[in-house]
């Protein structure tokens, strides 16, 4: 590819540069090309070559303004604020108008938390730029720092008003409608947006993205093709396409999406597990599989990868592999409820109940405040034996549950079972009155105490009443 005449230059004015540094010969260059070194310098992340280019700079342009303003870039990089004021207050003295002088002084006053007097800066240097869209960029940045997200998209639209082509500033124009949850007025503004600039595929995967935050699938997808269309290798495009075929059910389409996704770029583990699921969803049970061990193969450690093949396991109730699977998964993530709740259900199938009631008990300690897990947790208790723990699990229960017949129920017959014939009836009362036809529970869970004519009486009049 040929390089431009400025390019050229500029890459001459650095191979010079460089040169003069080895032969430690000092050679002239104007004060725009020390400008365009240093900075060069510093995006490269050398701040010492950086420093060492503006020493020399000065000494040969010891009165250029735009030099003295990278010193001061310089300096508030390295947090020297107050000596960067100072050098601003003396450049203002020289160049009132000069814009550049008011976006620093916005600069430390951004540094210093002084966002508002940033702003006021900022609007100043507006009355003096030609380059609008850099100033509305800085403006939005500092009203984002405020966390006043009308004002930062105002700015960022303002910004695209001026420079269409500017991405970072259509990102965080369709954040800050987001934040604002303003998602259909952020697609109006994309598809106005577009109008101006059709070919940017940019806007076309936002909008995607906004479609199908609001479930709006089929026109997510379209969006996705356009995206993909103006740039086909769009990795970003082409997975969140192939997430909305999904919502959709429309496997074969989805597995196409991420199957291109794995062509553009190393294999991903979370397109590997949703090719695997897609598979799975078309009883390709074969190639699911095979999915889901190349996404643990690709990533280890992505517990969701192990968990992917646990559920497979387990609904081909293959329960001995899905325990393995799930052990794999706990040993990455030892807090999550819902793999405790698995590890919990898969050893209740294999009838190893005491590491089923060890599970659920995890599951409820790592947050997992479902009504099913407490009574699984309770009926395993009981089956164990364990009555008072049982009990003491149920009254915790019904601070999640305070209306619970489930619970009323269980507690009844657990209290019968220990002889506390007082707390029994009461918990039995309440169980009646809360769902009187749910009475079997006693019966299938506590036979011994059913087979008691006492209890069947008590259920009897409370019939009657």
């Amino acid at each position: 590819m040929q390089l431009s005449d400025e390019e050229e230059n500029y890459n001459l004015s650095l191979s010079k540069f460089e040169s003069m540094l080895k032969t430690n010969k000092v050679l002239f260059f104007d004060s725009e090309e020390f400008e365009e070194i240093i900075l060069h310098y510093l995006d490269m992340g050398k701040p010492a070559l950086a420093k060492k280019a503006l020493k020399l700079a000065l000494d040969q342009h010891p009165k250029s303004t735009g030099l003295k303003l990278v010193q001061v870039e310089m300096l508030i990089f390295e947090d020297k604020l107050d000596i960067a004021e100072k050098l601003l207050n003396e450049l203002y003295a020289i160049e009132p108008n000069n814009e550049e002088i008011y976006i620093q002084k916005a600069n430390i006053c951004s540094k210093r938390d002084q966002h508002e007097k940033a702003v006021d800066y900022l609007k100043m240097a507006l009355e003096h730029t030609d380059d609008y869209a850099d100033v509305y960029n800085l403006m939005g940045m500092e009203y984002l720092f405020m966390d006043n997200l009308e004002d930062a998209k105002n700015s960022f639209i303002k910004c695209l008003e001026e420079d269409i082509e500017d991405q970072t500033a259509l990102y965080n124009v369709v954040y800050c409608f987001e934040f604002l949850d303003q998602h259909t007025q952020a697609i109006e503004y994309l598809n106005q947006y577009i109008e101006k600039n059709p070919y940017s595929e940019i806007a076309w995967h936002q909008k995607g993205r906004l479609h199908y935050g609001l479930r709006q699938y089929d026109e997510a997808i379209r969006a996705f093709e356009y995206a993909t269309l103006i740039d086909e290798d769009f990795l970003g495009a082409h997975m969140e396409k192939a997430k909305a075929y999904e919502r959709l059910n429309q496997y074969e389409k989805a597995i196409e999406s991420y199957n291109r996704t794995l062509e553009l770029d190393d294999a991903t583990s979370y397109a590997l597990l949703r090719t695997g699921k897609c598979h799975e969803k078309l009883g390709n049970t074969a190639l699911a599989l095979k999915f889901y061990n190349e996404t643990v193969h690709e990533d280890p450690l992505l517990d969701k990868g192990w968990i992917a093949i646990t559920d497979f396991y387990v609904r081909q109730n293959n329960f001995q592999k899905a325990l393995f699977y799930a052990n794999k998964a706990l040993a990455i993530d030892n807090q999550n409820k819902l793999y405790w709740k698995r590890y919990a259900t898969i050893n209740k199938q294999m009838n190893f109940f005491e590491e089923a009631e060890f599970g659920y008990r995890k599951a409820v300690e790592f947050g997992d405040t479902e009504l099913d897990t407490w009574l699984f947790w309770v009926d395993l208790l009981q089956f164990l034996g364990e009555f008072d723990g049982a009990i003491v699990t149920l009254l915790q229960a019904t601070e999640f549950y305070p209306e619970s017949n489930e619970i009323e129920y269980r507690l009844a017959g657990l209290y019968f079972m220990i002889q506390d014939t007082t707390k029994a009836k009461f918990h039995l009362s309440n169980a009646l009155r809360l769902n009187f036809d749910n009475y079997i529970i006693l019966e299938d869970l506590f036979p011994v105490v059913w087979t008691k004519k006492s209890v069947r009486n008590y259920i009897d009049k409370h019939k009657k009443e």
